[in-house]
């Protein structure tokens, strides 16, 4: 007998996500992906000066906030061949990277790590072999007895106030938890531990863009003026803060970060086998030692995996028209040539059109429009795209960086490559890059400081920055690696205002409804022949969508005339 089950919203992620499942025999054999929260910010910027854009898609989601912004200036200077400074590239490039690592860092501990780590059973752990269990797997300096102890005191407190607080709703005890008592205790130390590290790693972003979140971007390059003598520009005290906060995240990266990862992951070998969905990887690439279309200088290279094979890379045009499509036959939209039809980014159309049920539902219909989000596809395939997609394309394209690093640990934990093609691997793959880079950033940081050296204090290109420079018509695309995965930004303009703007965000390819082909998406695949314990505790389900880091604000929202956020409504 087959059960369907209804997860929503999935909680501990950005914005509001629906998972229906079927489970046969304690196996998912279906999933349905729902995006209940439209977006429409493509309709907001139309009209607008495209130099304004960025701080409007900026605006997108909180959290990642400043990678729509970074898109939205690509795009713009895109469309009219305008090249930015080094300097302005390299400041991009390590406020990029304080993102990442922020994010990433939020993610596993704050998001994901408790489908892992049972902090009930943590408060049954010794204080004592948890700082030997601690020190085994990295030297990081705090792993005492005292500190465990002393965490280990705090949650006990927060248990016997009833101010369990944001522990409150989890499914400890279930037999999904496989992690001693010890294990738990160092992750949940840990995770207080990344709470206050997180919020120094992002320090970056308002040295060099005044502020966090949204932080200020520039068509031309970056709005902060270097100036080493200048209190009030970009000086020798605040590259010198740059310098230790990129130290410190290198620090918690790979003494902290990647060991707990692969420590946790080493009493859960069953979740190398789970998971892994699709089997075509995407990746638009990022961090330009050089200009941004010299994709030869990307740290993070550029390319799509097909069917797992890593003996080939195929080329990624962003420009093929019948290449990266987004389609909505399964979607609240519609098109102006019927709902079939698949529209390169570039021609793309935001008309929205609720058809689902009137809340209050049990399921939503199978047969009809699902979700808000649209569904992307390059040459008709479905792909995933993220952390674990970067690996595969770099680690395909032979880039020492990922090539250390991922046999290194897989070496370590005693797995072969394929391993990585599940929800484990994604995990770690996650790991792995806030590993890498953190290293990065040192790059980006010395290249930074060559220039100033040498007398190079230029940010911005003012070239094309009037708008009486640029033609009547102009089109454009911007691409970046968010966190997330990979996000493209189209834009059209006409008689110096936006005539359209399209966003291709990845939770958008991987949360995405079935295609007209009857294709999953990355959410769905991913969950197809996942065990479930129990169907009134779905544990298994959080754990592989989490591993994703899914970003629903990016893909939809929508608020009411009064500022709350609506979950379900009557109609559109």
């Amino acid at each position: 007998m087959v059960q369907r089950i209804v997860v929503d919203p999935i909680t501990r992620i950005e914005g509001h996500l629906r998972m229906e499942a079927d489970i046969e025999n304690g196996v998912i054999t279906d999933a349905f992906s729902t995006g209940t929260m439209v977006r429409g910010i493509e309709i907001i910027v139309k009209d607008r000066d495209p130099r304004d854009v960025w701080a409007y898609v900026g605006r997108v989601c909180g959290v990642c906030t400043s990678i729509h912004s970074l898109c939205s200036v690509r795009a713009v200077e895109n469309a009219l061949g305008i090249v930015i400074p080094p300097n302005a590239q390299q400041v991009r490039n390590l406020m990029q990277g304080a993102l990442t690592e922020q994010d990433h860092t939020t993610h596993f501990y704050q998001l994901q790590a408790l489908d892992w780590i049972d902090v009930m059973s943590a408060l049954k752990a010794d204080p004592k072999q948890a700082a030997a269990v601690a020190q085994s797997i990295s030297p990081w300096p705090k792993n005492s007895i005292g500190y465990f102890s002393d965490i280990q005191k705090k949650v006990k407190n927060f248990v016997k106030t009833s101010k369990f607080s944001i522990f409150s709703n989890g499914y400890w005890g279930h037999p999904a938890y496989k992690l001693p008592p010890e294990v738990n205790l160092v992750g949940l130390a840990h995770y207080f531990e990344a709470l206050e590290k997180q919020k120094e790693m992002v320090k970056i972003q308002t040295i060099f863009g005044g502020k966090n979140p949204h932080p200020n971007y520039l068509v031309g390059g970056m709005a902060c003026a270097v100036n080493i003598n200048d209190p009030n520009a970009i000086n020798l005290e605040r590259l010198s803060a740059v310098a230790e906060i990129i130290e410190l995240t290198q620090q918690f990266a790979e003494q902290v970060y990647l060991p707990d990862v692969m420590a946790i992951l080493s009493y859960y070998p069953e979740w190398t086998k789970i998971g892994g969905g699709l089997r075509n990887y995407i990746a638009y690439g990022d961090y330009p030692m050089g200009n941004y279309d010299e994709l030869s200088t990307y740290k993070s290279p550029r390319g799509i995996v097909y069917n797992r094979d890593i003996s080939k890379v195929e080329e990624f045009d962003p420009n093929d028209m019948d290449g990266l499509q987004e389609f909505i036959n399964n979607a609240w939209y519609t098109y102006d040539q019927g709902k079939d039809v698949g529209l390169h980014p570039s021609v793309g159309e935001t008309n929205l059109d609720y058809t689902g049920p009137t809340p209050p539902y049990e399921y939503l219909p199978r047969d009809k429009p699902y979700s808000w989000i649209k569904t992307p596809r390059y040459k008709g395939e479905p792909m995933e795209t993220g952390p674990l997609s970067r690996n595969v394309v770099g680690y395909a394209m032979g880039v020492a960086d990922y090539r250390e690093i991922t046999d290194r640990c897989l070496k370590e934990m005693k797995l072969p490559y394929d391993a990585m093609f599940s929800t484990a691997g994604r995990t770690l793959a996650r790991a792995m890059e806030a590993v890498l880079v953190s290293r990065w950033m040192g790059d980006f940081y010395k290249e930074l400081i060559s220039n100033i050296k040498k007398g190079d204090y230029r940010m911005f290109n003012n070239t094309y920055w009037e708008p009486s420079t640029w033609p009547k018509e102009a089109k454009g695309f911007g691409l970046t690696e968010a966190p997330r995965g990979a996000l493209a930004h189209y834009v059209d303009i006409k008689d110096k205002k936006v005539s359209n703007y399209q966003m291709v965000v990845p939770t958008t390819w991987n949360a995405s409804p079935r295609d007209t082909k009857g294709q999953h998406s990355a959410f769905e695949a991913s969950l197809i022949g996942t065990p479930v314990f129990d169907s009134k505790i779905p544990l298994e389900i959080i754990r592989t969508i989490h591993s994703f880091d899914p970003c629903m604000a990016c893909a939809v929202h929508l608020y009411d005339e009064k500022g709350e956020h609506l979950h379900q409504f009557d109609t559109f």
